[in-house]
């Protein structure tokens, strides 16, 4: 299986909540990953195991979808776990979505068509993803998007099922969720409805600087749309952001709607899937090493020696490693 000693850490090109993402090249063929380094302590703090092992779960089904982040190797240490992922480098939509305010029309539907794709292929597998934002969203090198981060998603979610978990981003939770009323997977089309808005106008629809505001905005204000938008555009941003969760967008036949609607009539769906499509924007990298579009807050931060530091797994409290039983994965020779 993989270790840490297998890899050179390059830069920090991300963090999170418990730990951080680096740009790491493996030793013996040079080639270049993102690798997820998580602190075992911070996650049992936060009861967040059952988490992090559906984020496993999930990313091992990633594999077959062009639009979702793939997962090479997972390994562990006494104190740390490891996710060794695809390296993505256009930069996070977040990123060239601040840098621009807003995208025009074709280029947000671009964007949304993909994402709706993994998003419908999520559930194909009966997975919710329950946390889609634009700091999720990544770009590759050619513009294509790249879903990453499956931390928050739920497994075994039947069409027809529900869970009640409140969890999710506040600018992007469905009123639902709000409520604590039982949610189902149509949770994730409001959320795309919420960042196709965001795309078009350059903040989350019922945004407020003050939280309990925007709360309320969510569960009582009626949408608003300004400015000269198509009204396919109109229409689908209505229909994904329906407050009645029995009543929105992808309720019915869930992906099959959103892929229907006129706003996505010019798209041959699969030409998309197979990216023969040219991505509306180019995000011009000169190849692995170019970090242009990760923020150098990140890329500035030096690389902790503690990240390739191998303690004894055996050495570990039994606790720490019966938390993580079975997280470790190395694909097959075929997989290979």
């Amino acid at each position: 299986n993989a270790k840490p000693t297998d890899f050179d850490f390059l830069k920090v090109i991300g963090k999170g909540s418990f730990g951080k993402v680096l740009l790491a090249k493996r030793k013996c063929d040079g080639t270049f990953y993102a690798v997820k380094v998580l602190h075992k302590k911070t996650i049992l703090k936060k009861k967040e195991q059952t988490h992090i092992m559906a984020e496993r779960n999930v990313l091992l089904k990633n594999v077959k979808h062009p639009f979702l982040v793939g997962l090479h190797y997972s390994f562990q240490t006494s104190e740390k776990l490891y996710f060794v992922l695809d390296y993505v480098n256009g930069g996070e939509l977040f990123f060239h979505l601040q840098r621009e305010r807003c995208f025009r029309e074709p280029r947000a539907r671009f964007y949304a068509a993909e994402v709706a794709s993994a998003i419908g292929y999520l559930h194909s597998l009966n997975i919710i993803y329950r946390d889609l934002k634009p700091e999720n969203i990544l770009l590759d090198c050619q513009g294509h998007i790249v879903l990453t981060d499956f931390g928050l998603c739920k497994e075994g979610m039947e069409q027809e099922e529900t869970t009640s978990t409140f969890c999710g981003t506040p600018e992007y939770l469905a009123p639902e969720v709000l409520k604590k009323q039982p949610y189902d997977r149509t949770v994730d089309w409001w959320c795309l409805g919420a960042v196709l808005y965001e795309m078009l106008f350059g903040l989350p629809p019922f945004y407020s600087r003050d939280v309990s505001q925007m709360y309320d905005n969510i569960l009582h204000k009626p949408l608003q749309i300004q400015g000269s938008k198509t009204v396919a555009a109109c229409d689908i941003l209505q229909g994904l952001l329906h407050k009645d969760q029995k009543r929105r967008l992808g309720a019915k036949s869930d992906f099959l709607e959103i892929k229907n609607h006129v706003f996505f009539s010019p798209v041959n769906w699969d030409d998309l899937y197979h990216k023969r499509i040219t991505p509306p924007f180019n995000p011009n990298v000169a190849g692995p090493a170019d970090l242009r579009h990760f923020d150098p807050e990140f890329t500035q931060e030096a690389v902790s020696t503690s990240i390739t530091h191998t303690p004894d797994l055996a050495a570990s409290s039994s606790s720490a490693s019966d938390a993580f039983l079975g997280f470790s994965y190395a694909p097959t020779e075929e997989g290979i």
